[in-house]
Order: C-alpha cells, then sequence, then structure tokens
C-alpha cells in the first residue's frame, strides 16, 4: 500500500478558504439552490443573508460511546485488580485516536467517499459544479456533493438528535438532520468549512471515522471492526477495511450483521477498491487479491453482541443491572439526574465498582448449586448480598434466577427483578426476614439499658395488645398471638431467647418496650421495605413482617460489625471520563448508628448463634471470628441467614417468589431445605474470610451483661398471697406453680423459678411453688454402724411412717465387730422423704451374700 498522501489544496480551494463568507455564498448559492430559486422565487441577495447567518463552526465533540463497568478481582485476565464485567452503550462506539486506526481504512474513506480530501476546504467547488448541473436537470436538490467533513457535519447533528431523551424532540431533530433542502445544505457546507479552518485533515477523518454510522447499532471504525472482524480498527486488512467504509453510505442494506446484506456490501467494496486503485492508494497485486475475496460467512468474523447488562460476566449480571439503574444517583455524572441521565447516554466512562469478583462468584456458584433455577415444582427465589462495615461497600450481589431483561425473557430459569434490591432499583417487591429481624428488638431493649441475662417469660401464648406501647401510631387493640417453633415453654435469658430464637422471649421484652423505637432502630440501620414505604412498628412485626431487601439486611449487620456504625451502600469506588479524567467516585455516607457497646454486645449475643442447630453450617469454621441470625417464616415460605464479622455483613434469602411451598420440605444438591441458606452463606462467607479476614469482636458492655434487672427475692417458708405480694411490689409477674412435694408445712412456698437471687427483667413471669407438707425426716438406724440389727432398724423405720423396707447386704469377714448390723440407710438419715418412699438398709454379714 502507498503511503497516504496529503496533497496541497488546489489553488481554487485555497482562495475559497480565504475569502470571506459572503463572497464564497454567492458560488453556492448559484451551484447548489438555483433550481430552488427558481420554483419559490427567493431571491439570492435573502439566500445569501441566510447564509452569514448561520455560524461559522462546529465543535468536534466526544460522541456517544460505550461506558465499561469494572469489578474488583485477581484472577486470570485481571489488569491492576480489576476486571471488565459489562459494556454498556446508547450507541456501540469506542472513540480511537489516528493512530489507532488502520491506514487502509483511512485510504478507503478518503477513495470511496471523497478523493479531492485533501485538496479542498470542506466544500469541493469541482463536485459541487458538476452536481449543479443535475439540479438544474432535475430542478430540484438531488445531489449535494458532500465532502467527508459535510457529512462529518450531517453526522454530528444526526448523532445529537438520537441523543435526546424526549422521543418527539428526538424525532424532529432527526428529520430536520436528514431532510433535503438548500438550507440544510448550505448549513452544512459553512459549518464544514468552518471546521477546515479549525481543524487538522487527521483530527476531520478522525472524527468522521469515529462518528460514522456502520449499522446493527454500531457507530465508529473501532466498533464495527471489533462487531464484524472481531479485530480493534488498527488491525483491519485491506478487504476488511474496504468492506466497513462500504457501508457507510448504506448501513441499513450493507452492514454485515446479516449474510442477506454480504453481496450489497461486496458490490460496493469492490466500488471502493477500485477507487483505491485509481488513486494509487494500493497497487494491481494488492487489488487482485483482496477483489478475489468474497464478502461470507467464512471472511466476516463477527463478535456477538455485548452491550447491556444481559451480556456482561455471567456472574456479574445482577449487580451489572444495579449499577445501570442506580445511574440517576451518581452525583459524579452531573449535577441532577437530568445531566447524569444524558451524560451517562453519552457515554466514555469506566466504572470502576466496589463488587469483587471472587467473593462474588463463590456466591453465585453457591447460590446456582443449593437453589436451582429450573425448578418447575414452585418458584424457588434466592438472593444474597454482602456490605462492607464500615464503608458500605457492596461487595456481593448474587441470584439464583439468570438475568434476562429482553422482551421475550428467558423462560423459568430467567427473570428481570432483582430479588437483592428494592422495587425502585429492580422490581422486587421484597420478602419477610423472620427471625433475623429480632435483633432490632434486642437492640432497642439493649438501647434502654436492659441486660441480655435478664429472665424474661418464653411461653406461647396470647397477650393482651394494650401491653405493647406505639408511640408512632397509637395503642394496638386486640390480642396478640403468637407460638413458639419448638413449642419452647418456661423462662430464658435474652441470650438464650435470641439463640434459640424463642418468640416468647422476644415478644416478652416488646412489651417492654416502645414499638416505634423498635422500628425505628432498624429504619436507622438502613433496613427498608421493598416497596418503598416505611417500615410497620405492629407488635408482629417484631419477628419479621416486613417485606425488606437482602441488602438493606447486608448493611444492617455490616453495622453490627462496625460497631455500630451504618453505611449507606454503595457501589462505584472510582470512575473515568472520555477524556481520562478521574472524577473519583461515590462518597461513603456513615452515621453512627447504634452506639459502640450496643453494637458489641449484640455481636456478642449472636455469636452464640452459629453455635446452635443448622445455622452452624454457615460458620466457615476458618479462625475469623463471626456472628449471625437465622429466620424463617410461617409455614417455612421465607428462610434466611444473616451473618457478619467486623469487615462486613452477609444476608442470604431462600424462599418463595410468590407461593407458599415450606421450604423445610425441599432438598437439593443432597441438602435438606432448611440448611440451603447456611451452605450458601458458608460459600460467600467463606471466600470473603481471604481477602478481608476479619478481628476479633469487641468485648461486650459489662452494664449490658445484667442491665437493669432486680434479683428475685426469696419469698421461701411465706405463704403464696405474701409471695404474690412482694413479686408484684417488685414489677415481676406471678404465676402459681402449684403445689410440690415437701417436709415444709403445707401452703408454705418452697422455691421459685427463676430462683431467689437472679436476675430477671421487670415484667418477667416468677412461678411460685409451694410445699404439699407430705414430706417426713428420715431417723437414724445406723447409728455407730455396730448396734443396730434389721429387726430393731425395721421397728424405728415403722414407727416413722416408713414401711416400705428394702435390706442389702454387705459382706465382711469373720469376727468383724458389724456383722449382724446395720451400716448404711438410703435415703439418709436427717433426709426428707414421702412416707411411700422406699428406705434401703445395709446389713454386714459374715456369711456369703445371696
Amino acid at each position: 500500500m502507498s503511503a497516504l498522501k496529503t496533497p496541497r489544496r488546489g489553488i481554487l480551494s485555497a482562495i475559497a478558504g480565504l475569502i470571506g463568507f459572503s463572497a464564497l455564498s454567492g458560488v453556492l448559492v448559484t451551484a447548489m439552490v438555483a433550481p430552488a430559486l427558481a420554483v419559490t422565487g427567493i431571491t439570492a441577495s435573502s439566500t445569501i443573508g441566510i447564509f452569514d447567518g448561520l455560524p461559522d463552526y462546529l465543535e468536534i465533540d466526544q460522541q456517544p460511546e460505550r461506558n465499561a463497568i469494572y469489578a474488583k478481582y485477581t484472577g486470570r485476565g485481571s489488569v491492576d485488580g480489576y476486571y471488565q464485567i459489562a459494556t454498556i452503550y446508547d450507541q456501540n462506539r469506542q472513540e480511537v485516536s489516528f493512530d489507532e486506526i488502520s491506514p487502509y481504512a483511512v485510504e478507503a474513506v478518503v477513495a470511496g467517499e471523497d478523493r479531492r480530501f485533501f485538496e479542498h476546504g470542506g466544500v469541493d467547488l469541482t463536485s459541487l459544479l458538476r452536481a449543479a448541473v443535475g439540479n438544474v436537470v432535475s430542478s430540484g436538490i438531488e445531489s449535494g456533493a458532500s465532502t467527508l467533513t459535510m457529512q462529518l457535519v450531517k453526522n454530528t447533528f444526526i448523532s445529537a438528535a438520537e441523543s435526546l431523551p424526549n422521543e418527539d424532540d428526538r424525532a424532529a431533530a432527526y428529520e430536520n438532520a436528514i431532510r433535503t433542502s438548500f438550507d440544510r445544505k448550505l448549513k452544512e457546507m459553512k459549518l464544514a468549512i468552518g471546521l477546515e479552518k479549525r481543524y487538522t485533515k487527521k483530527e476531520i477523518l478522525t472524527a468522521y471515522l469515529n462518528i460514522a454510522n456502520f449499522g446493527n447499532a454500531t457507530y465508529g471504525i473501532q466498533a464495527a471492526a471489533q462487531r464484524y472482524y472481531s479485530v480493534d480498527a488498527k488491525d483491519l486488512n485491506l478487504e476488511q477495511s474496504a468492506s466497513l467504509i462500504a457501508i457507510v453510505q448504506e448501513p441499513s442494506i450493507r452492514n454485515l450483521s446479516d449474510p442477506e446484506y454480504f453481496a450489497a456490501n461486496q458490490d460496493r467494496r469492490d466500488v471502493i477498491l477500485s477507487a483505491m486503485l485509481d488513486v494509487g492508494s494500493i497497487d494491481r497485486a494488492e487489488y487482485d487479491e483482496a477483489v478475489a475475496i468474497p464478502v461470507d460467512e467464512e471472511t466476516v468474523i463477527p463478535s456477538s453482541p455485548n452491550n447491556g447488562c444481559i451480556a456482561a460476566n455471567q456472574f456479574s449480571k445482577w449487580f451489572c443491572d444495579y449499577v445501570v439503574k442506580s445511574v440517576p444517583d451518581f452525583e459524579f455524572l452531573g449535577a441532577t439526574v437530568e445531566e447524569r441521565e444524558s451524560n451517562w447516554e453519552k457515554g466514555g466512562y469506566k466504572l470502576y465498582t466496589t463488587l469483587d469478583l471472587n467473593a462474588q462468584i463463590a456466591a453465585q456458584q453457591a447460590t446456582w448449586k443449593y437453589a436451582p433455577n429450573d425448578v418447575t415444582s414452585f418458584q424457588l427465589g434466592s438472593a444474597t448480598s454482602t456490605v462492607e462495615a464500615g464503608t458500605g461497600r457492596v461487595l456481593v450481589m448474587a441470584e439464583n434466577k439468570l438475568f434476562n431483561d429482553t422482551a421475550e425473557g428467558g423462560g423459568k430459569t430467567s427473570t428481570a427483578v432483582n430479588y437483592n434490591t428494592s422495587y425502585d432499583y429492580g422490581g422486587s417487591s421484597g420478602f419477610q426476614p423472620g427471625s433475623t429481624y429480632k435483633v432490632f428488638t434486642l437492640i432497642e431493649w439493649l438501647n434502654q439499658g436492659k441486660g441480655i441475662y435478664d429472665r424474661l417469660e418464653g411461653t406461647a401464648r396470647t397477650m393482651d395488645g394494650s401491653q405493647f406501647v406505639d408511640s408512632c401510631n397509637g395503642p394496638y387493640s386486640g390480642p396478640v398471638v403468637f407460638g413458639n417453633n419448638a413449642n419452647e415453654t418456661g423462662t430464658y435469658t435474652v441470650a438464650e431467647g435470641t439463640a434459640e430464637s424463642v418468640n416468647g422471649v422476644f415478644f416478652s421484652m416488646a412489651s417492654q418496650l416502645d414499638q416505634c423505637n423498635i422500628r425505628n432502630v432498624a429504619a436507622s440501620m438502613g433496613v427498608e421495605r421493598a416497596d418503598g414505604d416505611e417500615l410497620q412498628s405492629y407488635p408482629s412485626s417484631i419477628i419479621g413482617t416486613n417485606d425488606v431487601t437482602p441488602l438493606s439486611m447486608a448493611s444492617a449487620y455490616a453495622a453490627i460489625g462496625a460497631g455500630g456504625l451504618w453505611c449507606e451502600p454503595i457501589i462505584i469506588d472510582k470512575a473515568i471520563d472520555a477524556k481520562n479524567n478521574d472524577l473519583g467516585g461515590q462518597e461513603k455516607n456513615c452515621r453512627q448508628a447504634i452506639s459502640p457497646e450496643v453494637a458489641a454486645t449484640t455481636a456478642f449475643v449472636l455469636t452464640e448463634v452459629l453455635k446452635r442447630g443448622n445455622a452452624a453450617y454457615s460458620d466457615p469454621n476458618d479462625g475469623i471470628p463471626i456472628f449471625g441470625k437465622t429466620g424463617t417464616t410461617d409455614g417455612a415460605v421465607h428462610t434466611w441467614m444473616a451473618s457478619g464479622t467486623t469487615r462486613y455483613g452477609t444476608a442470604t434469602w431462600v424462599g418463595n417468589i410468590s407461593g407458599f411451598q415450606d421450604i423445610s420440605d425441599v432438598y437439593y444438591a443432597d441438602v435438606d431445605g432448611y440448611k440451603l441458606r447456611h451452605y450458601i452463606t458458608n460459600a460467600t462467607d467463606t471466600a470473603l474470610n481471604k481477602k478481608y479476614p476479619g478481628k476479633a469482636l469487641p468485648e461486650p458492655d459489662s452494664k449490658l451483661l445484667t442491665g437493669s434487672g432486680t434479683d428475685v427475692p426469696d419469698v421461701s417458708l411465706q405463704s403464696l398471697e405474701q409471695a404474690r405480694s412482694v413479686l408484684t411490689s417488685l414489677g415481676f409477674s406471678f404465676a402459681d406453680g402449684g403445689q410440690v412435694d415437701s417436709e415444709l408445712p403445707a401452703g408454705q412456698v418452697v422455691n421459685t423459678n427463676p430462683s431467689a437471687g437472679t436476675q430477671s427483667a421487670f415484667g418477667a413471669t416468677v412461678t411460685v411453688y409451694t410445699s404439699k407438707g407430705n414430706k417426713v425426716e428420715v431417723p437414724d438406724v445406723v447409728g455407730d454402724g455396730k448396734s443396730t440389727d434389721v429387726a430393731t432398724a425395721q421397728s424405728i423405720l415403722n414407727n416413722a411412717g416408713f414401711n416400705n423396707l428394702n435390706q442389702a447386704c454387705e459382706a465382711v469377714p469373720p469376727g468383724d465387730p458389724r456383722d449382724g448390723f446395720v451400716t448404711a440407710m438410703n435415703p439418709g438419715a436427717g433426709s426428707f422423704a414421702k412416707p411411700d418412699a422406699t428406705v434401703t438398709v445395709t446389713v454386714a454379714q459374715s456369711t456369703p451374700c445371696p
């Protein structure tokens, strides 16, 4: 191929570039619009006025191009710790410099579209005069003799029109940019001349090749080279370059997206190759070789469309969708929502996100394994989010369904609804979190200075709604009925009730708290209903009846690990614009939602959860301190696991997208339904702990261990009514446990539960047990062990009321002084037993025992 030729402009063109626009306009008007003047009667002088009234030039500005989204990654293919997960664009374009374009493509566009490009000053007068003859013959504007510079002007206006947000404005601007009229041609000519004065030929050529439409929503030579030949623009060969330039005149029927267009493309390609030969850009051998290569399925090497989150990295599509839907929030893109959306459509941004692809892959693979997306018996769903403690950076966002936002959809295995986020950011209506929500009642309990070792009634029961104060909505009316998952009864410490997730304990706690405050704790820690409504504060909500998002629950548990510091979830660490300017990222937005002391004590209580039952399957057991809380709704419609360390919070949901299948009845990957959430959590947290190892959890606040509770008084030996009076005066609830066997006089208090001296919360139930008076003291029939024979012992016991005797033997050697006497008894002397109890006496015997 010959070197790129850039000869000096001809004398006529040079003069045209130097003379005033008014003088030049006369020539242009005569050549271009004489037929129109004859038809319309417009005077030449008025047309010259139109020409002079046009702007002198327009800027070669950035055109709409691709946006790239990156995730943090340390695996193969990463660059500087990041890996590109998605390409998003309104127009598929990637601007490149002149040096990044194959010389063949440059020669092809000049030879095929404007062979005197390097000789004219924006308007080719030779072609213009030739076009004028045709216009006179046709009495219209059949030819405009457009140069590459004029086409650049036209494409610039088309591109601007296509970028308008309003559909009607967009259609009108596009029509105005392409309509056949002499005033549009005049505008193109004047602006083309202005461009030639302001920019070099290389800059104009580069701008044209970056803006040109190559069909199939592909713009610019770089995107076209990648889309149709799977190479960069700089690597295009001769026939590929000519085929791409063949598209620009008729992109809708000559693009290379469909074999039906190949013949039309080849016809135009060969014309361009011939033109290149004519102007000396290539020699005969190059021409013959290129023209002999067909445009067919073997020579066209397309790349699959990569636009949108549907074409994103397979593990990251849901996060990609969340990024795109969050564009209006990105302040680094502009001052207003409209400006941000407009700039994003214009493109050219590189967004370096918070997503950790190493952990994301582990979470997504586990989600697909333990919550398969092809279940047909019911609508099984799963979602997992992880938020970094102290920053709010979203590290993981996984879902069992495949992302598909096309009109056709993807069938049973796919959806366009992001179950991790709210309706506004993904279309989800949220899910009840069950007992993972109980943590907010625990936190408010601690906020009020109450202790984790306070004891409360845990028995399932019906409570009066008036017991539940709600300063936000007023008193609750009606009964509050609840059960316990394992039918637990009795009193529990708050710590035990949390570890065992006893509903009764939490209703007892809530009855001593303001329901509005419990709701406010959850809201202050970022928990949100998916529908955007305010969190409810009904008594039932304390065990998780609000439809919340996994992402917000993850942020709440991250706050516990961060010493009570809640941070709004953010997803962009850094943004780079098309001009390589660093725009920064999303600023972290944090607040101290709860005190460090309360956070530490909460985490301390929640560490015990990981040691109980199925929750243990969530623990990676890698030495990293971890806390968590399980959650299961009525009928196991939804199951949750929320976990955290000092570095992050993770929330995993497995349940019904809709419907009421009991998750405990299903079984996938050899794992029963109750454990599915734990296996997903385990895989996620194991991967996270490798890159974000948590530190030791802080010690609980000693003041919050015992809190402000009261020791249960010793009411033994008192009457039942006396005990009732003492207990209720101290704020305890009283319960009659009935009579028990005792040596005390009938009716006297024997003991209580909790026992005397045990610290219990205000309002806790103390059960009192009274004596039946039915035990008597067992007399001593052993003495010194060598003076009471069996007959005497039996007489003594009978006289005391014990008639059920049993005799045992103790072997002793002959001559032993104990031989024949009672040496031991059970029950022991001085103890108390019911008269019908059996008393066993042991008798020494020198002869062999039977």
